[in-house]
C-alpha cells in the first residue's frame, strides 16, 4: 500500500469499527494483518485524530559520517591527489571512491560518488595551472611596488608598456574527457599530419599586436 493513501485507509478502517465492523472483518476488507488493525485502533484511542497521519519514510543510512564526509571534503578542496599517493593530479569519482574505500573501509560506487560530491557543493571543473615554483610575496611585491614604479615613469616619458608572450598550438593536440566501456578505451580518429601554429604577442592596457607564423612537420 502506498503510503500516501495509508493515511485515508486508516481513517477509514476505524470509522468502519466505530460503526460496528468487528476488528478481524476490518482487517479481510482493507487488506491488512488484524494486529496492524488492532494497533491502529489503540493509537486511535490514544491520539485521536493524530493517528491518522503517516510519517515520513526513513531514508537509506549515510554511508559515511558527518565527520567523515567533512574530513573528505577538505581532502578533495585542499588537496592535490599527489599528496594521497595518487598518481594524477586531478581528482575523479574512481580516485574520491578509492580514498573512501581505504581511508573510511567504505565501498560506494562511482554514481554514488558522484551523488555526494554534488551534495559537498562540488562540481567537476577544468582548473587553473599555476606554477608550483611561483613566489607570493615576489607576485605581490611586482604588483604593489615594481609595476606602479614602471607605470610611473611610463606616463612620465609618454609611452606605452607592452607585455610580450609567446604562444603554440598543434592540430594533433587533444583534451578532455570522453565516455566508453569499462576496460575499453576509446579511440578518436583525427589526421596524421601534424601541423603547428606559434604566436607572439604583445598586449597592453590600450593596444596589442601579433605576429603568427605557421609550419607543417
Amino acid at each position: 500500500m502506498a503510503r500516501k493513501d495509508l493515511a485515508e485507509t486508516r481513517r477509514t478502517a476505524i470509522r468502519a469499527i466505530e460503526k460496528g465492523l468487528h476488528p478481524n472483518a476490518a482487517a479481510e476488507v482493507f487488506g491488512c494483518g488484524r494486529s496492524t488493525v488492532y494497533g491502529w485502533l489503540s493509537a486511535y484511542r490514544r491520539l485521536g485524530e493524530r493517528a491518522f497521519v503517516v510519517g515520513t519514510a526513513p531514508g537509506r543510512s549515510p554511508f559515511l559520517t558527518k565527520r567523515q564526509i567533512g574530513q573528505l571534503h577538505r581532502w578533495i578542496v585542499g588537496k592535490d591527489p599527489r599528496q594521497l599517493r595518487f598518481d594524477y593530479a586531478l581528482w575523479t569519482r574512481e580516485m574520491v571512491r578509492q580514498l573512501i574505500a581505504e581511508r573510511f573501509g567504505v565501498e560506494m560506487t562511482r554514481q554514488g560518488v558522484g551523488k555526494l560530491l554534488h551534495r559537498l557543493g562540488l562540481s567537476p571543473q577544468r582548473p587553473l595551472v599555476r606554477a608550483y615554483e611561483q613566489d607570493p610575496e615576489r607576485v605581490r611585491a611586482w604588483k604593489e611596488e615594481e609595476y606602479p614604479a614602471i607605470h610611473k615613469k611610463a606616463k612620465e616619458a609618454g609611452a606605452k608598456i607592452f607585455f610580450c608572450d609567446e604562444a603554440g598550438m598543434r592540430t594533433d593536440h587533444h583534451a578532455g574527457t570522453t565516455w566508453g566501456g569499462v576496460g575499453h578505451t576509446p579511440i578518436v580518429h583525427g589526421t596524421g599530419q601534424r601541423k603547428s601554429l606559434n604566436m607572439i604577442s604583445a598586449v597592453s592596457r590600450g593596444a596589442s599586436c601579433t605576429s603568427p607564423s605557421s609550419r607543417e612537420r
